[in-house]
């Protein structure tokens, strides 16, 4: 559950949100992280650990004598039975209903910024994939050629049914990832050579063999393709480190692939803008 469904539950009978707003040094969650905390339940987590049970007991000291706000300045060492190092600040507050309304919209925003991947095929290895991107900062999405394949699937990831598949490449968000795993070698085929034509995929990865790749690779640049386009082709997916082609593995393997490509290029961005926001200031 989200923190503001949580809060939405909530709030009428009290509810405090538990808020880092500063993170200096080593802590288990940076500046922004959110937790909401009722007289018996909560949701959300600013790192777990003695921090957050300090955090919680507090939240439910203030709901019970009436408190309305209160900040702490934590050191995360022995003190605290946590060895991260770091210090952190910590705002605790009575939730209201413009509380809520603005959490509710950080993390509509937040859900439309998540890096998109479109999995293409919903066969063993797709479906243990799905399952294994829902509970993810990821936007997720099915497409299968074929019906009744889809059913019983996390209510976050979208299935969409297409009777030509490829057709979702050219729709894509730029920078999405592209995930290849069909029940078939010729469509596999196809849908590889649209995504790495569009030039913008932070990811394109597909199923298959050492083998597979070099059949690929050979049809690519006989129908025109760049030789430079294969370099940013993941084939065989999940790394080579595993010898283990059961479906939950693979995808087990390909989610780390895809944590590390699409979060590393997200941190970077932020990064990037973050200097140009300073430098920008600087010359204000």
């Amino acid at each position: 559950m989200s923190v503001s469904a949580f809060l939405a539950r909530h709030l009428a009978n009290g509810c405090i949100l538990v808020t880092l707003t500063r993170a200096a040094g080593s802590t288990p969650r940076e500046a922004g992280a959110t937790m909401a905390v009722s007289a018996t339940e909560a949701a959300g987590t600013i790192g777990g650990g003695q921090l957050e049970f300090h955090c919680i007991d507090m939240a439910r000291e203030m709901l019970a004598g009436g408190e309305r706000e209160r900040s702490l300045d934590i050191p995360l060492g022995p003190q605290m039975g946590q060895c991260c190092g770091g210090r952190v600040s910590v705002s605790l507050k009575r939730a209201g209903a413009a509380d809520l309304a603005m959490l509710a919209a950080s993390e509509k925003a937040e859900a439309a910024a998540q890096p998109a991947i479109l999995i293409f095929g919903a066969g063993h290895t797709g479906r243990a994939l799905v399952e294994a991107l829902a509970l993810l900062p990821f936007r997720v999405t099915l497409i299968d050629d074929r019906d009744g394949v889809m059913d019983g699937l996390p209510a976050a990831v979208t299935c969409i049914r297409m009777a030509d598949p490829v057709a979702a490449i050219a729709t894509a968000p730029p920078g999405a990832a592209h995930v290849v795993l069909t029940h078939s070698h010729a469509l596999d085929y196809r849908l590889t050579e649209a995504a790495l034509q569009r030039g913008d995929a932070a990811y394109v990865g597909m199923i298959g063999s050492a083998t597979k790749r070099a059949r690929f690779e050979a049809g690519f640049l006989r129908s025109g393709g760049r030789r430079e386009a294969l370099y940013h082709l993941t084939c065989p997916i999940g790394g080579a480190g595993v010898d283990d082609k059961r479906p939950e593995v693979i995808a087990a393997l390909t989610a780390a692939e895809l944590v590390r490509s699409l979060l590393r290029k997200q941190q970077a961005s932020r990064g990037a803008g973050a200097e140009e926001r300073a430098g920008h200031d600087a010359t204000a």
